[in-house]
């Protein structure tokens, strides 16, 4: 299954970094200012795309506290028919955690053109940094 991935390791536990998606404002600080989200399994949520004019919305699919934050994600007005899902992951000790993003369902968003959809996200992980914003916001705390 085709994926976009990315990892980085943060100097601090796991616990602190999963902080920062426990609430609202902890995943406004890096992930998205506007986020809306019920964070609950089935919880939903919305915020603008990394470009300014896409919206992103979708549900709330896994939340294991310290280890796994899961949504499905659906461009709106893109054409998707089906939504592809971000993963993040934290595997830590008590001095780091590693965190792995991973966006993937690509093939089955139903368009034609999903290759290109997987190049743009390939292509925006590196330019937008969310990690490096986890990473900042972790850190900060």
């Amino acid at each position: 299954m085709p994926t976009v991935a990315k990892t980085l390791t943060i100097p601090r536990d796991p616990a602190a970094v999963w902080r920062q998606f426990a609430t609202q404002d902890g995943l406004r600080r890096w992930l998205s200012p506007d986020i809306t989200i019920d964070l609950r399994r089935g919880g939903a949520y919305r915020m603008p795309g990394a470009d300014g004019e896409t919206w992103i919305s979708g549900v709330v699919l896994e939340l294991e506290p310290e280890r796994l934050f899961a949504l499905s994600w659906l461009e709106e007005d893109a054409g998707w028919v089906h939504p592809g899902r971000l993963t993040i992951t934290l595997d830590g000790t008590a001095s780091a955690t590693t965190v792995t993003l991973t966006h993937d369902g690509f093939a089955g968003i139903g368009t034609p053109t999903w290759e290109r959809t997987e190049a743009a996200y390939e292509r925006g992980l590196e330019r937008h940094l969310i990690l490096e914003q986890l990473r900042d916001s972790t850190v900060a705390a």
